[in-house]
């Protein structure tokens, strides 16, 4: 299955952490087979003297996506993540990673959406996104990730 994940840190050596990151999803998750480059972002949903580094990477993985959902929190804890983002109070992180898009699959549960719902809403997932995955269309949307990251 082609799984889409959002990637963003805005503490500490930003490039390894992201790379870090990478090369934790490449081993628990699957083969990563696309990486965007590392786009410079403000901070999303609150404020911080910290700008983002986000980027996005396709894995092909044999894994449900519960299951990906636990290895990407479990890969945040071990780099160092030590709060998730809770009804919409942001703060600074060392590693964020986000399920994106997990194939065409629409899901709607306490523990997991599917598309991510606020993946459309934001520049910073859908310019490394649609660099990736241009042609890739939204489950629930029917547009292209190109078509919506113009729609910033």
């Amino acid at each position: 299955m082609k799984v889409y994940l959002g990637l963003g840190t805005n503490l500490g050596d930003k490039e390894a952490n992201l790379h870090t990151a990478v090369q934790q999803i490449n081993m628990r998750i699957g083969k990563v087979t696309s990486l965007s480059a590392f786009y410079v972002t403000a901070p999303w949903g609150f404020s911080s003297e910290h700008s983002f580094l986000n980027a996005a990477c396709c894995v092909d993985t044999s894994l449900s996506p519960f299951e990906v959902l636990e290895k990407t929190q479990s890969i945040e804890r071990d780099l160092g993540r030590t709060k998730k983002s809770v009804d919409g109070n942001y703060s600074d992180r060392l590693i964020d990673i986000d399920l994106l898009l997990y194939g065409d699959l629409i899901l709607d549960t306490p523990a997991l959406t599917l598309p991510h719902p606020l993946m459309h809403k934001r520049r910073f997932v859908m310019e490394p996104l649609a660099e990736i995955a241009p042609k890739v269309v939204h489950p629930v949307l029917k547009q292209t990730m190109e078509y919506l990251k113009q729609q910033q």
